[in-house]
């Protein structure tokens, strides 16, 4: 049913609609703030997977 969904010409209609939606201003700020997100997102996934469990967590402070 979902074969050959996502074609090439698909990804450039999101694109120009993303542009006259957002404005060309907007886009690289939000493009941005979505790679920073990724980039926490992906060092929360890393650290969880590296926890092991069992071992208490150390706060050094009061």
């Amino acid at each position: 049913m979902f074969r050959n969904a996502v074609q090439p010409w698909h990804v450039l209609l999101v694109l120009v609609v993303c542009l006259l939606v957002f404005g060309s201003k907007k886009l690289p700020g939000m493009a941005r703030s979505l790679g920073r997100s990724m980039r926490i997102l992906k060092s929360e996934a890393h650290a969880l997977r590296t926890d092991t469990p069992g071992t208490p967590e150390r706060h050094d402070g009061p």
